[in-house]
Order: C-alpha cells, then structure tokens, then sequence
C-alpha cells in the first residue's frame, strides 16, 4: 500500500509507515503544502495512495464517494496535538496491515473505527 500523509499530520507517521515497509510520502516533501483539497485528493487518486489526514472536508461521501478514489483515512481527535495524534495511529496501523481498505473511508477515532464504502 502507498500513502501520502496531509501537511496537518506530523511527518513521523510517515515514518512508521516506512518502517513497516509501506510508501509513504508527505504533501510537504512533493511541494503540495497549501494546495487546494481538490487538487491534493487527484494527485493521490493519480498515484493511487491512501491520504492519512485531520482535513474532515475528506470525510464528505458526497464530494470524495469512496468508489471514486482509492482511499481516505481521516483522524478525528479530541486533542489534536502530536502526542495523540502518533498514539491513535499507532494504535491503528495494525488495522491498516490487516484490513483491506480499498476505496472505503476509514474514520479513525480514539475508542473506534468508522469504514464507509
């Protein structure tokens, strides 16, 4: 599986990724930073990557059906800081190693996960 991790995210999760022997790329290290949701939602379905991200607009079925485009896992915290942020997908990664999450929405929050297809 390949990822791009959203510019709201520490870029360390983009390490763990990598660690874990998956692509992992980050919007910041392709000059994306500051580009439109539309823009950066085309060039991962280009790339077929996965985009990790806190962007909730990502989560709208309407605007990014999940037939459409490979992948989207959007993190939901209550605290949004770095800390909970790499605690949650840590937690989480193992889900993604064992799941197949091909073109479905994953909603990841602190005590579930949310899968829309």
């Amino acid at each position: 599986m390949k990822f791009k991790i959203d510019e709201n995210l520490p870029v360390e999760i983009a390490d763990l990724l990598r660690e874990r022997n998956f692509q992992a790329d980050t919007v910041n290290e392709e000059k994306l930073s500051g580009e439109d949701d539309s823009v950066i939602s085309i060039v991962c379905k280009k790339e077929n990557r996965i985009l990790i991200t806190l962007d909730l607009d990502f989560s709208d079925i309407r605007s990014y059906p999940p037939s459409e485009y490979p992948r989207f896992i959007v993190l939901r915290l209550k605290s949004q800081d770095k800390e909970s942020i790499m605690n949650l997908f840590k937690r989480f990664i193992h889900f993604i190693q064992e799941e197949n999450i091909q073109n479905k929405l994953c909603i990841l929050e602190e005590n579930k996960v949310r899968i829309r297809e």
